[in-house]
C-alpha cells in the first residue's frame, strides 16, 4: 500500500525561503532551484512546516463536509480538542448539537474512546510484562518519528489502537445496530487538530483496516459550527464523556489517567526528540510511561485548529468542572481488554541508514567526512540542505552538487582568481 502524506507544498506561494527546512525534525525537506520538496520517506507529517511557513505554501490535505452526501448515515466523531476552540461555552452539548445541524446523524466522542484506551493500558501494565518506558501511541507522528528516526524503540510502543481508531469501531457497529444499514453505507467522520491524524485515518498503525472514512479538520468545521451554535437554545443532552477523556487534549492528561506517579509528558517536536534520544540511551528506564505530543500544549496546539493552545487548554479545563471522572467502561460496551490490540506489527522505516549493502555503506560515511571536510560548518543552510552533514549526505548520495554550497564555490572562485593573477 502507497504510504499516503497529508502535508502538501504548493510551489506557486513557495519563496523559496528556509524556514521549513530549519525547523523540520526529521530533515526532510530541501529547497531546490527556489523551491522547496518534500521528502515522503522522512515526512512524518508533523505539521510544523505548515505551521512556520510565512507563505501558506504548505498545507494540509482533509475532507470537507460535501463527503457525508456519500453516506446514508453519518456519524461525528470529534477530537477532545475541539472543545476548546470556543468562547463563552459552558455545555459541550452545543457543540453535539451543532454537529447535527451540519447534517451528521449521530455523535460518537473520541474522549469517550480516550477513556477506553486509558482503562486497557491500566490493566496491562498491572502485568508489569513491557518494556520500560511504555511510549503512548496516540500520537501517530510521534510514532511514525520512532519508526524513522528511533527505530531501536520500537518495542517500547503501546500496541493497541489510538481513541481515533477505537471511537470508529464502536461508532460502526452501533450504527449497524441501530439502523440496519450496511457497514460500509455508514461513514464515520473524524475531527481533527493536525494533519498527522488525516495520515493516520489513511494509513492506520497496528492494522492494515480502514476504519475512518473522513477527516476533517477542526479549523474548517469550526466555521460551519459558528453559524449554527448560536441559533440553538436548548440542546439535547447527547455529551457522555467524563473529564479524563476530554483531559487527552492536552498535555498530560493521558498519562495522569493511568494512575501512577512514574510517568512523564511532553509536548512540542524538539522536546520529543530529547525525550526519545534519552530512553534510546537508557536514562528513564525507571518510569512507567511516556506521553509524548508533537505539538505544543498537545492536540489543542495542532496546526488545524483554530484557538491558541495555552487558551484553548485552559477552556478544556474549565469544561472539565461540569463533569464526572469518567463516561464509560469496557465492559458497558462488552469489551475485554484486547478487544483494541494490535493485530498487525509495525515496522520500522530508518532513515539513517545509508546502504543495505555495508561495504558500500562504509564508502559513502568515507565520502560525507570527507565533503565535510570542506565545509565552512556553520549549518546556514543556503545551500537548500538543512545543516552541512545532510548537505554532505545529499552530495555523497548524487542527489547535490559540492558547488551547491556557496562557501564552497567562493573559494574555488578564488583560487582561479589568483591562478589567473599569477
Amino acid at each position: 500500500m502507497k504510504y499516503f502524506h497529508s502535508v502538501t507544498l504548493n510551489e506557486d506561494k513557495c519563496k523559496g525561503c528556509i524556514n521549513c527546512v530549519k525547523r523540520c525534525p526529521t530533515e526532510a525537506i530541501r529547497v531546490k532551484q527556489g523551491k522547496a520538496h518534500i521528502i515522503a520517506e522522512r515526512c512524518i507529517d508533523c505539521g510544523e512546516c505548515i505551521r512556520v511557513c510565512p507563505n501558506h505554501a504548505k498545507r494540509a490535505i482533509y475532507d470537507h463536509l460535501d463527503e457525508l452526501k456519500k453516506y446514508r448515515y453519518t456519524v461525528a466523531s470529534p477530537a477532545p480538542a475541539l472543545y476548546g476552540q470556543f468562547n463563552n461555552l459552558n455545555d459541550i452539548d452545543y457543540i453535539l448539537a451543532g454537529l447535527l445541524e451540519l447534517g451528521f446523524d449521530d455523535i460518537f466522542e473520541v474522549a469517550k474512546a480516550a477513556e477506553l484506551v486509558s482503562e486497557i493500558t491500566r490493566k496491562k501494565m498491572q502485568k508489569n510484562d513491557f518494556s520500560k518506558p511504555l511510549i503512548s501511541t496516540a500520537c501517530p507522528a510521534v510514532v511514525r518519528m520512532i519508526k524513522v528516526r528511533f527505530p531501536e524503540l520500537m518495542n517500547h510502543l503501546l500496541e493497541v489502537n489510538a481513541p481515533v481508531e477505537v471511537a470508529a469501531k464502536i461508532a460502526r457497529k452501533q450504527a449497524v445496530e441501530k439502523t440496519g444499514y450496511k457497514p460500509e453505507e455508514i461513514g464515520i467522520f473524524f475531527i481533527s487538530p493536525c494533519p498527522a491524524k488525516v495520515t493516520a485515518a489513511k494509513n492506520p498503525i497496528g492494522t492494515r483496516e480502514i476504519t475512518i472514512d473522513g477527516v476533517l479538520a477542526i479549523s474548517d468545521i469550526y466555521k460551519h459550527l459558528l453559524s449554527v451554535m448560536g441559533k440553538i437554545k436548548n440542546p439535547p443532552s447527547m455529551q457522555s464523556c467524563g473529564l479524563t477523556g476530554i483531559s487527552w487534549s492536552y498535555t498530560g492528561g493521558e498519562a495522569t489517567a493511568l494512575l501512577r506517579s512514574k510517568y512523564l509528558a511532553a509536548d512540542s517536536i524538539e522536546n520529543v526528540i530529547q525525550i526519545l534520544e534519552s530512553i534510546e540511551d537508557e536514562k528513564l528506564t525507571d518510569l512507567d510511561f511516556v506521553e509524548l505530543g508533537a505539538c505544543p500544549s498537545g492536540c489543542v496546539g495542532g496546526c488545524l485548529t483554530m484557538e491558541n493552545p495555552f487558551i484553548a487548554r485552559t477552556k478544556v479545563r474549565q469544561l472539565r468542572k461540569y463533569l464526572p471522572v469518567a463516561g464509560g467502561k469496557l465492559s458497558d460496551y462488552g469489551l475485554e481488554e484486547n478487544s483494541f490490540d494490535w493485530d498487525e506489527k509495525e515496522d520500522s522505516a530508518p532513515i539513517m541508514v545509508l546502504d543495505t549493502d555495508r561495504k558500500k555503506a562504509m564508502e559513502k560515511i568515507i565520502e560525507i567526512q570527507r565533503i565535510e571536510s570542506i565545509l565552512p560548518g556553520i549549518d546556514c543552510a543556503a545551500c537548500g540542505s538543512p545543516s552541512c552533514h545532510a548537505f554532505a549526505e545529499d552530495v555523497a548520495a548524487g542527489n547535490a552538487k559540492e558547488a551547491d554550497c556557496v562557501f564552497v564555490m567562493r573559494n574555488k572562485l578564488k583560487n582561479i582568481m589568483e591562478n589567473l593573477t599569477e
